[in-house]
């Protein structure tokens, strides 16, 4: 693989150089830290479409998530492994939204991205002070709001990367590298060569916390090795800010704004380049929550292709029903507006959490009004180790479709976590 044996061993170099700011270890013991995360899970889709999905074949998937494993420290260090399996106790629905030969891709429903697996999650040793945290193995990955990186923590199966990072903070200065060979996808081993994805992968950010404003300039040069993925194969670079800002002992504002260029690299035979902008503004007041904000991700016409986000936390945005997952090639424009609220006690429980969202999408160019949806949320933390959650979401496709799986969509989820 181009360069991973020297950029490893530079990354190794970095990783045992920082750890020379920290004051050596004195008579540490040894902790251990079990690890133990499952999820149940009833998910159901329907979803207009051409045949074979049709009204009356509604995906219905009921999974169990187990995630067990343990950590290892002594001092500054420690050695972490944790291993994950998926059940399908209910298997009407489809697995894999891409074609693969296996009994989980069930065409006439449509598609829960959440197949039976058994996974090696994490296997990561790492060094951690107060100045400098390095992580060597494969681990997850959590940049900033997950635009861009992300361990789509939503789906069963995590996303995890084979990778070297190191973040260093001294003062209001922080930075942040990784270099990584492999991307591991949701899918699992069925997937076959969709398990994961080899590459090189660098993810760069620095920045400073001046008081209330955090800026960080960025880049993430992604250069893919399979074939079929060349064409995510890109360059970003960009810088995000945020500022918490106290009006009052109640009232509190959160401003963000972020811009990114992006263009093709590596082998990507699509030669464009694209603008992504975030811009957006959250009150908090005694438990509410207003949220009001626009995203776009830019299109270039001359090449018709669109900014992509392929290691992102994609859930998180452009709406729950999914249906963005891949950016058009007219672009997308993601005007949002929501309201939460958070009761911090009931009975013996809380806190209990409400929201609502609404999305209306545009494209970028060729004045396409996409649809709009609907997004509501209630969860509860019943005790320390529980919590339940319900989750609708609904996107109501406006004119004809404007691209692959564009159609009215309606999801409903029912799940209760638990977590050491």
């Amino acid at each position: 693989m181009r360069n991973t044996s020297l950029l490893l061993r530079a990354s190794v170099i970095v990783a045992v150089a920082a750890t020379q700011f920290a004051m050596p270890v004195v008579a540490q013991e040894v902790a251990f830290k079990p690890l133990v995360d499952a999820r149940l899970r009833y998910e159901t889709v329907e979803q207009d479409g051409p045949a074979p999905i049709t009204k009356d074949r509604d995906a219905n998937a009921v999974t169990l998530r187990l995630r067990m494993g343990g950590e290892l420290s002594l001092g500054h260090w420690s050695a972490l492994a944790e291993a994950q399996g998926t059940l399908a106790i209910d298997k009407d629905y489809n697995a894999f939204p891409f074609a693969v030969t296996n009994s989980q891709r069930r065409t006439q429903y449509p598609v829960v991205a959440d197949p039976e697996n058994i996974d090696l999650n994490r296997l990561q040793l790492q060094y951690k002070s107060q100045a400098v945290t390095a992580t060597i193995g494969r681990q997850r990955i959590n940049l900033d709001d997950q635009r861009f990186v992300g361990s789509v923590g939503w789906r069963q199966n995590e996303q995890t990367f084979d990778a070297v990072r190191v973040e260093a903070k001294a003062g209001p200065v922080m930075v942040d590298g990784t270099y990584a060979i492999s991307q591991r996808s949701i899918y699992g081993i069925e997937a076959k060569q969709r398990q994961a994805y080899g590459g090189d992968f660098i993810f760069l950010q620095a920045g400073v916390k001046q008081g209330p404003v955090t800026v960080k300039g960025f880049a993430y040069i992604l250069d893919y090795d399979e074939g079929f993925f060349f064409t995510n194969s890109s360059q970003t670079y960009g810088a995000r800010a945020v500022a918490v800002l106290p009006l009052s002992r109640t009232i509190k504002w959160t401003l963000t704004g972020s811009y990114a260029r992006q263009s093709d690299y590596g082998l990507n035979p699509v030669r464009y380049a694209a603008d992504y902008v975030l811009a957006e503004a959250a009150v908090d007041y005694r438990g509410f929550k207003l949220t009001g904000g626009y995203e776009l991700l830019g299109s270039d016409g001359r090449a018709n292709f669109a900014f992509q986000t392929p290691m992102a936390t994609l859930h998180k945005f452009n709406g729950w029903a999914d249906k963005f997952l891949t950016t058009p090639n007219t672009g997308l424009q993601d005007y949002y507006a929501g309201i939460g609220y958070s009761w911090p006690k009931v009975g013996n429980m809380g806190p209990l959490i409400a929201g609502f969202t609404f999305h209306r999408f545009d494209s970028d160019r060729a004045n396409i009004h996409y649809g709009d949806e609907y997004n509501a949320q209630v969860s509860l933390k019943l005790n320390k180790q529980l919590t339940a959650l319900v989750k609708y979401a609904d996107y109501e496709r406006q004119g004809i479709a404007s691209f692959a799986g564009d159609a009215d969509t309606r999801k409903v989820w029912a799940e209760i976590d638990f977590a050491l």
